[in-house]
């Protein structure tokens, strides 16, 4: 789940905001109508004042008395076209002992953001809070996933290859009803915190192959061809990725390693093309090693019967 501060239908602010509340119901509707319970209660704490509290705000929520720190994350996040990525993330929660993670009310909920953290071009979240285990009265061990839905809108293009961070929310409502008539902010604990770590969100990749005529006379003439394509998140869908440099590969039959036989780049279409000769029955195969934004890949071998 991700919220983006840009969506129009949402102030900036409204859509920080909705950080301050339980992951699994921060969603911020972009078609426009009724916001629902999580951007009410951020309206509740004082829209977004609240959503990455440092400081005591005059009639708003108290600063928590909770820190994060070893939070673990993949090093890259690599996502294709469509359906759902699972991130998981572990972190260690510390609160002073008047804080009690163990109430119903209470959570605490990791998230990706990029650009600056005070107002993030994008926000990355889970669709649950993080559960958390005590390892000593003012320590516990957490874990949580955060949800990606490319076809969904979650990510665009520009997202990839850049630089996330991570940061961890916490909230105690103390038995507070931010729905309820007598709800008093002022009564509701928030903790932010920036910089726990950093990961990339990059482009899943394909790539095929295909050697023809087969079978071959020997000593005649190979055309290889194949495509790269990458994962479209403005699609969503995959197109080809232009001017890359990919390898071309052959294993000869009964042996178990490749050799590099040329290194041919794609085209405007991500398409690539290329002749040999025909020496041995092996396999031929394409590989892409990848870039800042794109994950490598290598195409399922393609036979060629030498006569």
């Amino acid at each position: 789940m991700r919220i983006r501060a840009t969506v129009a239908a949402v102030s900036g602010a409204l859509a920080l905001s909705a950080l301050a509340v339980p992951a699994a119901q921060a969603d911020i509707h972009a078609s426009g109508g009724d916001f629902n319970y999580g951007a009410s209660v951020a309206r509740g704490l004082g829209g977004g004042k609240t959503a990455f509290i440092t400081s005591p705000v005059d009639d708003g929520p108290y600063p928590l008395n909770v820190t994060f720190s070893d939070f673990k994350v993949a090093k890259s996040i690599n996502v294709g076209a469509s359906g759902h990525v699972v991130v998981p993330v572990t972190y260690k929660l510390t609160h002073g002992t008047e804080v009690n993670i163990k109430a119903s009310d209470f959570d605490s909920t990791p998230y990706l953001y990029k650009g600056a953290f005070a107002k993030p071009d994008d926000v990355i979240l889970g669709e649950k809070a993080g559960t958390c285990t005590a390892t000593s009265t003012t320590t516990a061990n957490c874990k949580a996933n955060l949800d990606i839905y490319p076809a969904g809108g979650d990510l665009t293009n520009t997202d990839a290859g850049a630089v996330w961070k991570a940061g961890g929310r916490a909230i105690a409502f103390n038995g507070q009803d931010p729905e309820g008539e007598d709800f008093d902010p002022s009564k509701v604990g928030v903790a932010q915190q920036s910089d726990l770590g950093t990961t990339t969100v990059r482009r899943l990749s394909k790539l095929t192959v295909n050697a023809t005529p087969e079978p071959v006379v020997k000593d005649k003439t190979i055309t290889v061809t194949g495509k790269l394509t990458r994962a479209n998140w403005d699609g969503p869908n995959y197109t080809g990725y232009a001017s890359q440099p990919v390898q071309l590969q052959f294993r000869k039959n009964g042996t178990s390693a490749y050799t590099v036989v040329k290194t041919i780049r794609t085209t405007t279409q991500g398409d690539l093309k290329t002749t040999v000769k025909a020496t041995a029955d092996g396999y031929f195969r394409y590989v892409f090693a990848g870039t800042a934004t794109t994950v490598g890949a290598s195409a399922a071998a393609d036979f060629i019967d030498v006569k």
